[in-house]
């Protein structure tokens, strides 16, 4: 059946992957404003909140690499009408991902210490990160878990049951750090930052049972263990590999972010975890139209539609700089307010307020980058996408920044780094997508 690319058809998945894809950094969001405004050591509990939230999201977005993977291979056969051959696939790559995270999990368990001294914390950060880590880390493999899943559904043009567990895992978390940070009098001890890891913890559990029931109730993919290895196990390996090589290059960028603030001060450390988890999530708000570009991109791919993938392309990158548009004037009218939702410290915020802008202004760049960025993922063009991340952090993010910072930029040249970092992103994918498929329009 023709894949038919309009506003109907775009957005059927792209606003239920938008509702989804924020769920992730409205957790972390949560956190830092519940924490941000803790009555005993709120600086020192923020500081360490987006210390450790860096590191958990570097870890993540590492392994979680799967995702991507398996819903390009399935939205490709999806459209090719060969679905049947790859419906072994996500069990095995579920199987072998997991798997990698326990190991993952294991190691890092008993150096948390030695990692986040890596990080410039000390002292008291260092104690709160150390007792916020050692029960987040936890939910990792479950993470992983569901996002694996939501990559099948995503393959198969479904976002709407990731919208819905994400949803339920958001809202719970945001009940659970109420209750277990500040405490219900004679009922439940206030917990302060370890409530906040107690919160995710249990919600990532939650959507993990979730999406496995949705998964064996909804779809005909099994989970069920099957040997010997499918065909594409090979490619999905390879993607996989790419993609982690990519997303440690990306992160490269985040951890060195987070180091040469915090060792700017207690201040600047908690001023970045605002603003890094508000770019996360006008990141991910962007990207709903990215996870339609995966979806459509790959099955238009598997049968050959490249009129309709031009158009898709267009209507995308359309959409998505309306949506950060909105999202600029929404940061440039409530600039102040913002802030005041995360932290009560004085200090902290007006080192935020010093750096919003180029937060706010670097949208539009960022909307090139995220929307480009998910369909070349649905394309399986994994092996460019990695070799953009790599140019943009070594030949981009890493020299803007240290070149910012010996001219004395301070806390600036973290933040013009990463409009380099975007910009490079943004522009070579823009520029790879016209000169692969415009000519092929003429061969339809």
């Amino acid at each position: 059946m023709k894949t038919a690319v309009n506003f109907r058809t775009i957005n059927q998945l792209a606003i239920p992957a938008t509702i989804s894809g924020i769920a992730e950094p409205i957790l972390s969001i949560t956190d830092t404003a519940i924490v941000g405004n803790i009555p005993v050591d709120g600086l020192e509990s923020l500081a360490a909140a987006g210390i450790v939230g860096s590191f958990l999201s570097m870890l993540i977005w590492v392994l979680g690499q799967t995702r991507s993977a398996i819903s390009a291979i399935i939205s490709q056969y999806l459209g090719a009408g060969k679905l049947d051959q790859v419906r072994d696939l996500p069990a095995q790559a579920i199987f072998l991902n997991i798997l990698l995270s326990i190991v993952l999990l294991l190691s890092t368990i008993f150096v948390v210490e030695e990692i986040f001294s890596l990080f410039e914390a000390t002292g008291k950060i260092l104690e709160y990160c150390v007792s916020y880590y050692s029960i987040r880390v936890w939910g990792f493999p479950l993470t992983l878990f569901t996002f694996a899943v939501f990559g099948i559904f995503r393959g198969l043009q479904n976002t709407y049951y990731p919208m819905i567990i994400a949803l339920i895992g958001a809202v719970l978390n945001i009940i659970l750090d109420f209750i277990f940070v500040y405490g219900i009098e004679d009922i439940v001890p206030a917990m302060y930052l370890e409530g906040a890891a107690w919160a995710s913890l249990i919600s990532q559990a939650v959507m993990a049972v979730l999406v496995f029931i949705l998964l064996i109730k909804k779809t005909k993919i099994s989970l069920r263990l099957i040997f010997p290895f499918n065909k594409e196990i090979k490619r999905l390996i390879i993607m996989s590999l790419n993609l982690f090589v990519r997303a440690l290059a990306l992160n490269t960028a985040l951890i060195l972010a987070v180091r040469e603030a915090t060792a700017l001060g207690d201040k600047y450390i908690g001023a970045h975890t605002i603003a890094i988890n508000l770019w996360l999530f006008a990141a991910f708000f962007i990207d709903g139209y990215g996870a339609a570009g995966n979806s459509m991109g790959g099955k238009l791919l598997g049968a050959k539609n490249y009129k309709g993938l031009w158009k898709l392309a267009k209507k995308i990158i359309t959409y998505g700089l309306l949506i950060s548009l909105l999202l600029m004037l929404a940061g440039f009218i409530f600039y102040r307010p913002i802030g005041h939702i995360f932290s009560n410290e004085p200090i902290v915020l007006e080192t935020f307020y010093g750096i919003f802008f180029i937060v706010i202004l670097g949208l539009p760049m960022n909307t090139l980058a995220f929307v480009f960025d998910g369909l070349f993922k649905g394309l399986g063009e994994m092996k460019y996408l990695r070799n953009v991340l790599l140019s943009a952090t070594f030949l981009g993010f890493v020299p803007a920044l240290y070149l910012g910072k010996y001219l004395g930029w301070g806390f600036y040249a973290i933040w013009i780094a990463f409009v380099v970092w975007m910009a490079i992103r943004g522009f070579s994918l823009v520029w790879k997508f016209r000169k692969k498929f415009k000519p092929l329009l003429g061969n339809m």
